[in-house]
């Protein structure tokens, strides 16, 4: 019989996370585990050609082999560019801060 080894696989959504344990043969892929583990029936939004995956936050390939422990990430596409919110805001700021001094005070 084939070694095994236990992994974890994560999917998060913004309101819950799905948190899958398994046993896999040793030897296994990303892409296997990910394929065993049944997420991609509960979860039809995930596209492996799209949807980037990690190992403990390091992205990762679909056929990186796994290791004894590993946790698979699946991540979902961001919604916003983060550059860009933190331009937004900085000048939001500024302008708040412009207008700051003209309240009175009772």
């Amino acid at each position: 019989m084939s070694e095994a080894i236990n992994i974890e696989l994560i999917y998060a959504l913004p309101a819950r996370q799905q948190l899958i344990a398994l046993k896999v043969p040793a030897g296994t892929s990303v892409r296997q585990a990910i394929e065993l583990s049944g997420l991609l029936d509960k979860h039809p939004e995930i596209d492996l050609t799209k949807n980037k995956v990690g190992i403990f936050a390091k992205l990762t390939k679909l056929d990186a082999v796994l290791r004894d422990h590993d946790r698979i990430e699946i991540y979902r596409p961001l919604l916003a560019d983060p550059k860009e919110i933190r331009k937004q805001r900085a000048a939001a700021g500024k302008v708040m801060k412009k207008g700051a001094g003209d309240a009175e005070t009772v």
